[in-house]
């Protein structure tokens, strides 16, 4: 289980930063089951297009900045925690957090992120 939540994971960071549409949404199908869900302290999508549309907000609000993995996923059973950077290439990130994720039948069944630090809401 353990290269499957890796091959996931990679997945996961390669939908946020993916800005072309059509391509994004495959990387969703392929990554996340029909019914999943994301929830984070600013947001939530549900489904493949929500979590999509909530993808493209991200995109928009940060343009140009990209998400990274930090560290290594720890996982056990159908469950993974990993933690993340949003930044330019090379520079400091702008936010980052840990996310903890549920697998069913091989694909993302639910993520629920939470923010280490941010930028000020407007």
């Amino acid at each position: 289980m353990e290269n499957n939540f890796t091959t996931l994971i990679d997945n996961y960071f390669a939908a946020w930063n993916e800005t072309d549409p059509g391509r994004r949404q495959q990387i969703i199908a392929n990554t996340w089951a029909e019914d999943a869900t994301y929830l984070d302290p600013l947001m939530r999508g549900e489904g493949h297009s929500g979590i999509d549309a909530m993808i493209a907000g991200v995109q928009q609000q940060f343009a140009g900045l990209e998400f990274r993995q930090t560290g290594t996923i720890d996982s056990h059973n159908n469950t993974a925690r990993f933690s993340w950077h949003l930044g330019p290439k090379d520079a400091p990130p702008v936010a980052g957090g840990t996310d903890f994720a549920t697998v069913r039948d091989g694909k993302l069944a639910s993520v629920t992120g939470f923010l280490d630090f941010a930028p000020a809401q407007k």
